[in-house]
């Protein structure tokens, strides 16, 4: 089946705001609905306890466009509630 993208939010921002969207995510208990709105467009999702973290860094693009990119992405299988585990570090 094909993506379907249901929310997309794309704007610069300081590394405080960002980090502030961040740690909201981060309190919300097992079962808590995160909702994510901007304009008109909002959606609601029920993350599971433990759901796959997927951390990517990119660089697209030749000099002097080159764009370098850092993407925290949690995915999970609707109505499955396990994700795979490993050792991640962040400094």
């Amino acid at each position: 089946m094909p993506e379907e993208v249901l929310f997309e939010s794309e704007r610069r921002q300081s590394r405080e705001d960002i980090a502030e969207y961040l740690r909201t995510v981060a309190k919300k208990e097992a079962g808590e609905t995160i909702t994510l709105r901007a304009a008109s467009d909002s959606v609601s999702l029920e993350v599971p306890p433990q759901p796959t973290f997927e951390v990517k860094a990119e660089r697209e693009g030749t000099d002097p466009n080159t764009e370098l990119s850092i993407e925290f992405e949690l995915e999970w299988k609707e109505n499955e509630e396990s994700g795979e585990s490993s050792d991640l570090t962040i400094e």
